[in-house]
Parts: C-alpha cells; sequence; structure tokens
C-alpha cells in the first residue's frame, strides 16, 4: 500500500476555525455516544491518527463512504481549503497508525492515499452520494484526496 500526498493548492475556500474545533469536539462525543452511523445526512466515524510532529494521538469526526471489501472512503476536502486538512497530513506520515470509531467499535487501519482511475471511480460514486464534495472540489485547485481505510489483521 502507498500513501504519496498530493500537493496543496494555491487559493481555497477559508480553513475552518475554533468555531469548528468546538463543532467537532461535539460531533465526535455524539458519533461515540451513538454507536456511529449517520450524523444528519452523513455517514460519518471518529478518526484517531498519530500527531507527524508530536506523536501524541489526535481525533477528527470525518464522513465516510463505503468502499469495497469493508473498506471505508474518506476525503481530505478541509471544506475546500488550500491546504490539506492536518489528519491528512498525519496519515500520510503514519498510514499504519490509524484507528476508526463507528458503529460502537474501534477498529485499526491502514490508510492508502487512491491516485488515477481507482481515484476518480470512487470520487464519482462520493459526489453521487454527496454533491457538497463536488462544491468543496471547486473552490480549491488542489486535487481532494481520497483515502481507503482497511482494517488491519491481528
Amino acid at each position: 500500500m502507498s500513501f504519496k500526498p498530493t500537493a496543496t493548492g494555491t487559493y481555497g475556500a477559508r480553513r475552518p476555525g475554533a468555531m469548528v474545533r468546538m463543532v467537532n469536539k461535539f460531533t465526535m462525543r455524539t458519533i461515540v455516544r451513538n454507536g456511529g452511523g449517520r450524523l444528519g445526512r452523513v455517514d460519518a466515524l471518529v478518526l484517531t491518527t498519530v500527531g507527524r510532529k508530536s506523536g501524541e494521538p489526535r481525533k477528527s469526526p470525518v464522513a465516510w463512504f463505503p468502499g469495497e471489501d469493508d473498506t471505508w472512503l474518506i476525503v481530505a476536502s478541509a471544506n475546500g481549503a488550500a491546504r490539506h486538512p492536518a489528519w491528512y497530513l498525519n496519515l500520510a506520515a503514519r498510514p499504519d497508525e490509524a484507528t476508526i470509531e463507528s458503529g460502537g467499535r474501534t477498529t485499526e487501519v491502514t490508510a492508502e492515499q487512491l491516485h488515477g482511475e481507482e481515484r476518480e471511480a470512487a470520487w464519482r460514486r462520493i459526489v453521487a452520494a454527496q454533491a457538497q464534495y463536488a462544491r468543496y472540489a471547486s473552490r480549491t485547485d488542489r486535487e481532494l484526496p481520497v483515502i481507503r481505510l482497511t482494517p488491519r489483521s491481528g
């Protein structure tokens, strides 16, 4: 499995600020308390990465889409900002050290960034399920990374 990060953009929407961070904390508690599932109109999970600089665990609520063979697809959209979200950079640095909380259980996962036709096919499914991702992509010149999370065995 590979994780080849994509470049940041030169323009994009404003990065989420302090208010969004507060909402994210509430969102994560709701996801964990409800055992995952739907949050509004999207399926959501709590992604725990290891900080690439700090080495500390970092939690983020993330929308997910079903992948093939019991995998999860997530998009590093950052609402269409020019820069990638921190969780994406953490995954790029340590793709084999992530976990997700969904459906009332915690699963160790390995992250793999999709490229080429595989990314395009997944992107079409994601945009068909949630049209706002096309709007996020239109706000920036960076390619929004699509990440596949695969359960680790053992």
